[in-house]
């Protein structure tokens, strides 16, 4: 059982990129299929998929096309089972000086840093994507 899922999500695609894959399956949950449809509006990721339903749901996230280089290089767990990490609005980190993002989990949903500020939110920062 795994006790982070983000972490495990994000491991998978790091993992995927390392060995050129263009996609990656994992268990299925809400807060994963979020965190996959920010990446792919934000142009990260290509696009996703839900394959199966109970309890053989799966998530599939198509990285890249063929013969295409990613836009990530690098993706960063920050807030931790172990360390949760919290952030006001004005508080929300930039990533990479704007050409990263940050994905927060607030009380309206999870959206990027962008958005958070946008509607003055702050929250639980989840991720780093660059």
């Amino acid at each position: 059982m795994n006790t982070d899922p983000i972490a495990d999500m994000l491991s998978r695609i790091r993992n995927a990129l390392a060995v050129q894959k263009n996609e990656v399956a994992m268990p299925y949950s809400s807060m994963k299929q979020h965190v996959a449809e920010i990446l792919v509006q934000n142009k990260y990721v290509q696009s996703t998929n839900i394959e199966g339903d109970g309890i053989e749901k799966k998530l599939v996230i198509t990285i890249l096309d063929e013969n295409s280089a990613s836009p990530i290089t690098e993706m960063k767990r920050v807030s931790k089972p172990g360390r949760r990490v919290y952030a006001k609005v004005k508080d929300i980190p930039t990533v990479k000086q704007g050409r990263g993002m940050v994905v927060i989990s607030t009380s309206k949903g999870i959206m990027t840093g962008r958005q958070a500020k946008q509607q003055k939110l702050g929250g639980e920062v989840l991720c780093e994507v660059y």
